[in-house]
């Protein structure tokens, strides 16, 4: 007598994931969190409801996935950036990293973690605390970075290293909005460097 043969335990998904969570990331992207409906979300990833509650959660949770997902992609920029030796450095590749990615041409024009969740409400509360406690931390990191330049010698005793990184941050959110108003990237950069001159110089 034969038995019959189990089915594997943890059957595969029948789709890919990751591009699903990069498809995502487009649609929260270019339509906002509250913008981006259910259908819009699950036609693009090309997978049913079902499968998206079970491979990401619910709407929010994949709204932060997606975060999560254009912060290590689009915006790992500001990652490479804090690794520059010195504070000009770190602001020239932060801005210009701003700059690329928000006229990249295979997505989006402007910034996911500008634009995602602006004007959400009570029911896009979640997302926007998200993308606030994201730009927040990024805030954070610069006036952390130019605290440490300071302390090197590497930026005059008497700069504010707060305040320098909430500037980096304005201009780079403010090119996001002008990115998604159609400035183009020859634009954007002359605006990143005329900010640059206004850098401080070296003691």
């Amino acid at each position: 007598m034969t038995t019959r043969q189990q089915a594997p335990i943890g059957r595969p998904r029948g789709f890919d994931a990751d591009e699903a969570l990069e498809r995502a990331m487009r649609v929260f992207w270019e339509q906002g969190y509250e913008g981006a409906s259910l259908t819009d979300l699950t036609s693009a990833m090309g997978i049913t409801r079902t499968s998206m509650y079970a491979a990401f959660g619910n709407k929010e949770d994949l709204f932060r996935k997606a975060l999560e997902r254009y912060a290590e992609g689009p915006a790992a920029y500001a990652d490479r950036a804090m690794r520059e030796p010195t504070a000009q450095q770190v602001a020239t590749a932060f801005l210009h990293g701003s700059v690329r990615a928000n006229t990249r041409p295979d997505c989006p024009a402007g910034c996911f973690g500008v634009q995602g969740s602006l004007a959400a409400g009570e029911p896009g509360r979640s997302a926007r605390d998200a993308l606030i406690a994201w730009r927040n931390e990024g805030t954070a990191r610069l006036r952390d970075r130019f605290r440490r330049a300071v302390d090197e010698g590497d930026l005059p005793t008497d700069t504010d290293p707060g305040v320098l990184a909430r500037y980096l941050m304005a201009v780079a959110h403010g090119m996001a909005v002008q990115a998604a108003s159609g400035a183009t990237r020859e634009e954007l950069q002359q605006v990143a460097d005329v900010a640059l001159r206004n850098w401080p110089p070296a003691p």
